[in-house]
């Protein structure tokens, strides 16, 4: 039998001097350099051009966020300062021609195609890592000997890249989590910041500076559409992918992720059974389950269901909250749980975009505001549930502080201008705040804002665009700082 020839060293060299049109050109392939950076390219590129810690930078997020695009705008950004292009190399492992070689392998064919002796002060960008088996042993390597050299790499098959970038690399890897287009970036992308001012708003008796919007339906309109399409940046600038949004999401994100990447990492059997869920997941996205009636609704093992919702959840597509008592208490035994996607525009792919007086509405303003905390690491959210003889109570956010065990505030997410005029109605929101001791708490509603106030109650009520987009920029605000 012939053996298999092996892909010939100058075919290989051809391709990565296609793939690195700067070493000659000095610019990126233009398709990028069109494109605008996102918002969070300011937090990543500092991490880029770190060079005095020893470490990698692994690029994380689900697929289709920008992950490949905020790499070659990074290597724009080195040219721009003046880093010799034939320093910078870029290699997209999931191309299969690099399939038989390790990374080192790989970078002696760079230094090959530029004539290099060594490589010090280079930039060497890996994209897709996830596809090479074993990555980060490669990698860890890799950052040991060649200490002058900056390795960055990208990986959306997030759980294994989360798992596999701590537990080998302790030391040598700093993760940085690229999350899907918050409403505030999706707003900067769209060129709409006009819609937006500086304001002030009245939390109980607090003034805190707030962003604000002079045209509430226009935010709106932009708002619902953020909401079909808005967590992909390519989405968002393409109407022509937004006229095809199942075909573009559904073969690019859902099918890699739950008939490709998923399966292939952790071994699972029944990969229709898993996109199946997951759909039944999706078009249910803010509602409450159980074990026992999704185990009914499904057909599924609980025990599978369980491992199902951890794949899901590590690969960034859905997140899972957990409940507590009115008064934020953890409860013994986890039987109920809701599940939101970390993109509101995953559920328009599967089925069809929502107007802004659909009932599913409410569900997908939650989705979308949940979406925007995710941003943030750390945070102990989960949502209140409770009964109390015949009635029965929830309040949909609530943020634990997770050392004293005491709720730090609650939000109840409407997409209704109801309660702005019968704030009494907010029943469990009043039951929440008089167990717990607070004066105040924030609504959301269509278009309304202002406070009312209820006996020693005060609810701020805020529109949800308003309130989504400043989740976000809140957030941006503190990385920066940080």
């Amino acid at each position: 039998m012939a053996s298999l020839n092996l892909i010939p060293t100058e075919k290989i060299v051809e391709r990565l001097r296609y793939e690195n049109p700067w070493w000659v050109s000095k610019q990126i392939p233009e398709i990028y350099s069109a494109m605008s950076k996102r918002l969070y390219f300011d937090l990543f590129y500092p991490f880029v051009t770190e060079k005095n810690i020893r470490r990698a930078l692994v690029l994380m997020g689900p697929r289709r966020v920008g992950k490949t695009v905020m790499l070659f705008h990074s290597i724009h950004q080195l040219m721009e300062e003046k880093v010799n292009p034939q320093q910078i190399f870029f290699i997209g492992i999931d191309n299969p021609i690099y399939v038989h070689l390790g990374l080192e392998d790989i970078l002696t064919l760079c230094k090959t195609a530029l004539n290099l002796s060594k490589l010090n002060g280079c930039y060497v960008f890996f994209d897709e890592i996830q596809y090479l088996k074993d990555w980060e042993r490669h990698l860890k390597v890799l950052v040991d000997t060649y200490p002058d050299t900056k390795f960055i790499v990208s990986g959306s098959a997030a759980a294994a890249l989360k798992w596999h970038s701590t537990e080998s690399g302790a030391g040598r890897f700093t993760d940085f989590m690229l999350p899907p287009l918050t409403f505030q970036e999706y707003i900067h992308l769209k060129q709409m910041n006009h819609l937006i001012y500086d304001g002030i708003i009245n939390y109980g008796n607090q003034s805190i500076s707030y962003c604000l919007t002079h045209d509430i339906k226009a935010l709106n309109k932009e708002f619902v559409n953020y909401l079909n399409f808005g967590g992909y940046p390519e989405v968002v600038l393409s109407e022509k992918i937004q006229s095809d949004m199942g075909r573009y999401v559904k073969n690019d994100i859902v099918d890699k992720v739950l008939l490709r990447d998923l399966p292939s990492l952790y071994g699972i059997k029944d990969v229709q059974e898993l996109n199946r869920f997951f759909t039944y997941i999706a078009y249910n996205t803010g509602n409450e389950f159980s074990y026992e009636s999704i185990s009914k609704e499904s057909g599924i093992q609980k025990d599978t269901l369980k491992k199902y919702l951890e794949y899901l959840e590590s690969a960034f597509l859905i997140k899972v909250l957990n409940k507590v008592g009115v008064n934020a208490k953890r409860l013994k035994r986890v039987t109920s749980f809701k599940v939101y996607l970390t993109n509101p525009s995953l559920r328009t792919a599967l089925f069809s975009p929502i107007s802004e007086t659909d009932s599913e509405m409410g569900n997908m303003v939650e989705t979308a505001v949940l979406s925007q905390w995710m941003h943030r690491e750390n945070l102990d959210l989960t949502y209140a549930r409770w009964k109390e003889g015949r009635n029965e109570g929830e309040v949909d956010l609530v943020l634990v502080d997770d050392k004293k065990f005491k709720p730090v505030w609650g939000v109840e997410i409407k997409w209704s201008n109801r309660y702005f005029d019968k704030p009494h109605e907010l029943k469990s929101l009043v039951r929440f705040c008089e167990t717990n001791g607070f004066d105040k708490a924030l609504v959301t509603s269509i278009d309304q804002q202002g406070i009312k106030k209820l006996e020693s109650l005060h609810f701020s009520f805020l529109p949800a665009a308003v309130y989504t987009y400043n989740i976000g920029d809140i957030t941006l605000k503190m990385k920066n700082a940080n």
